[in-house]
């Protein structure tokens, strides 16, 4: 059983739900300058006035951003396509800044900077539940057979069990690392004495097959957690620079995306006992660092958003299964805080205040369909799943969308179908060179 305490162990300076960076008071589009930019793009995303943002959190002072291999057809019918969603509720709670979201099962949770995990109910969207701790700033949050795991600000992780006897129930049934364990580790000088992150943790991911838990930190490492015993059984050294996102492939490969302005890809060799997971290729993400990651359900695309504003993605070869450079997708004007892929759609939250849906086709190409707008401060946090829109069956998907500002937002998406007759002349339709 856990024992709670008032005092916190000191966090490093920059804590997991801001962008690092220099102090400015405007959020501004920022990329490192390792290298010159390209010249040869034929155009670069418009960009937004940063006056009327002026929140806290910290951000990389301005810079010209590099141009991308990317091609758009003429602008025409941005008007309709803006038609094809809408806010159907926006909630604000007395909890700050909306910090993770995560779904499973028809409910959707969601953490913030307050000792709270609020649940809710869909497709109403009505609160149904609670779940309080003593710690505060759910910094990250998942959801796997019928287990809630929230990450906070005292890099500890909480876990509940979710059960449906008539109503819905949450009983808390593990504080990860336990508290006795990490102490008698630690006197005993066992190789387990460092299990605790020492830094803030930034995202969790669970691989099912082999039922494990990742947590990735700002201190650079990714702990690996058994879950028949919530015990840690591997650290990886992840990358030279903070960890900011992780996730985890149907086939265990495992991906870690750094301030380092570069994605890890890693796999487990059950053959090496004491660090099982190996490094296998790094990817670069063209000299700016990647802040969060997304996979399609069948693993054969890898997206990452970037501080510059672009959403990167790489290609799984369907015969060799290697990932190779796809292109980058604009359209934000500063750095990408989350993403989230269904079905076909994949969102993005930007610092800018707005979420951008694409739809990538068949051909590998991407359509941006619409602007999600309405926020007042950086997006922080965004969940998507499918959802019938009409009797025909056609599909479409929900989505939600948290922000610094407090405000909690859900959004209904029109389906593929509707949208691919008047999507030929988007305004922003974009395919490798």
């Amino acid at each position: 059983m856990e024992i709670e305490s008032s005092t916190q162990e000191p966090l490093y300076s920059s804590p997991s739900f801001t962008i690092r960076g220099s102090h400015s008071d405007n959020f501004l589009r920022s990329v490192s300058n390792k290298e010159p930019p390209f010249t040869d793009a034929p155009c670069i995303p418009p960009r937004l006035s940063t006056t009327s943002l002026s929140l806290n959190p910290l951000f990389s002072p301005p810079s010209t951003p590099p141009h991308r291999h990317l091609s758009s057809s003429t602008p025409s019918k941005l008007h309709d396509l803006h038609t094809t969603h809408r806010c159907i509720s926006s909630v604000l709670k007395k909890d700050g800044q909306i910090l993770s979201i995560a779904s499973s099962s028809g409910l959707v949770y969601t953490g913030s900077q307050g000792n709270v995990v609020r649940i809710w109910k869909l497709p109403e969207f009505a609160e149904c539940g609670q779940l309080k701790t003593k710690a505060c700033m759910a910094v990250a949050l998942e959801v796997s057979n019928d287990k809630i795991y929230a990450a906070y600000a005292d890099c500890k992780i909480r876990v509940w069990r979710r059960s449906w006897d008539g109503i819905i129930k949450h009983v808390r049934i593990a504080t990860i690392p336990n508290t006795g364990s990490y102490v008698r580790s630690y006197i005993t000088g066992g190789k387990d004495k460092m299990m605790k992150h020492m830094g803030p943790i930034s995202s969790l991911a669970i691989n099912v097959s082999y039922d494990i838990l990742y947590s990735a930190s700002l201190d650079r490492t990714v702990k690996v957690w058994r879950l028949s015993d919530f015990k840690c059984i591997e650290t990886i050294q992840g990358h030279p620079e903070p960890i900011n996102d992780i996730a985890v492939a149907d086939d265990g490969v495992l991906y870690t995306a750094s301030d380092d302005a570069a994605v890890r890809v890693w796999r487990r060799n059950f053959c090496n006992g004491d660090l099982p997971h190996s490094l296998t290729v790094t990817l670069p993400a063209k000299c700016s660092p990647v802040k969060t990651l997304a996979l399609t359900v069948d693993g054969g695309v890898l997206y990452g958003g970037c501080t510059d504003g672009y959403v990167q993605y790489w290609l799984k070869g369907w015969f060799t299964g290697q990932l190779q450079y796809g292109g980058a997708l604009p359209g934000h004007t500063h750095a990408v805080m989350c993403l989230a892929s269904v079905t076909n759609y994949i969102v993005s939250g930007s610092a800018d205040g707005t979420s951008r849906i694409w739809i990538r086709e068949q051909d590998g190409r991407h359509v941006c369909i619409g602007v999600l707008q309405g926020h007042r401060g950086p997006i922080r946090c965004v969940a998507a799943f499918p959802e019938r829109v009409s009797d025909d069956s056609e599909e479409g998907c929900t989505v939600c969308t948290g922000s610094v500002d407090g405000v909690l937002k859900v959004w209904r998406v029109r389906s593929i179908s509707q949208i691919r007759d008047s999507s030929h002349n988007a305004s922003e339709y974009f395919e490798l060179p």
